[in-house]
């Protein structure tokens, strides 16, 4: 069978022609991989002819390498996997999930200014006016996993409305709610607890569509006051304050693996 590799006016032969294992990938999603520098960067110090592979220097964008074995050097020096982290803030309302924004509002990166580590990016994100758990990783095949909708991780949101939620608005959350054409379905809701005018409710998704609990409580004519995630499979927002960041624990992130499949898929 012959390789079926990205066309490119070289193709330079070498032992990383077989993209067939799990581990191999191209050259410059290696060097992204092992946190040195964007796949873009990557490509351009390849064509700079600056990078090796084993001592021999490709200049091939489009070469595999297997990251298990292959010694990738740029300018002489050999390049070591970035130490992977994983940490959890607590998103307090106002910022946008994102590392620029053109308008130039506050972002989640604000609070992460202790944590001189690139390549950090957030897994999957929260709209400016939601609150609460947020996770960030340099480990970007956890966070596709994570985020692929085929694991199905279930998200949990505390939500203050401005009405008391009756059975009838509850199970519509569950049965599914037609919002500009599509239809959006909570994987179970809840009443927490109420006041004289408005109550929090309890909601759970398996699936990230945009603004979807904002979008189904508009289309029961319900305002959404404020909205928290609490919990990304088992693991909790628990006390931690507003604008904080920890490390997650073993164990938290042992659960989370468990949840998406990821230990077992190693295993194998």
């Amino acid at each position: 069978m012959r390789d079926r590799r990205p066309p490119h006016k070289t193709r330079e032969r070498t032992k990383l022609v077989d993209n067939a294992a799990a581990k191999r990938v191209t050259l410059p999603r290696a060097l992204s991989k092992l946190g040195y520098c964007s796949r873009t960067q990557a490509e351009r110090l390849i064509a700079e002819n600056r990078v090796a592979v084993d001592g021999r220097a490709i200049t091939d964008i489009c070469a595999w390498v297997d990251l298990a074995t292959a010694k990738i050097s740029v300018d002489g020096l050999v390049i070591a996997a970035e130490a992977k982290i994983y940490l959890m803030l607590n998103k307090p309302r106002g910022l946008v999930t994102t590392r620029h924004d053109p308008e130039g509002r506050p972002t989640v990166y604000d609070c992460l200014r202790d944590f001189d580590i690139p390549h950090l990016s957030p897994v999957g994100r929260l709209d400016k006016a939601s609150e609460g758990l947020l996770l960030f990783t340099n480990d970007t095949e956890f966070a596709q996993i994570l985020l692929d909708p085929v694991t199905h991780v279930t998200k949990t949101y505390h939500v203050q409305i401005d009405r008391i939620m009756d059975d009838e608005a509850i199970d519509a959350m569950t049965s599914g709610i037609r919002h500009d054409g599509e239809l959006l379905t909570a994987t179970a809701a809840r009443r927490l607890r109420q006041g004289d005018r408005n109550s929090w409710i309890e909601v759970e998704l398996d699936e990230g569509r945009n603004r979807q609990i904002r979008r189904m409580l508009e289309a029961l004519g319900t305002e959404c006051l404020r909205l928290v995630r609490v919990a990304i499979g088992e693991l909790e927002l628990g006390e931690l304050p507003k604008g904080a960041v920890r490390a997650l624990t073993e164990a938290e992130l042992q659960s989370l693996r468990r949840k998406t499949g990821i230990e077992k898929a190693r295993r194998n």
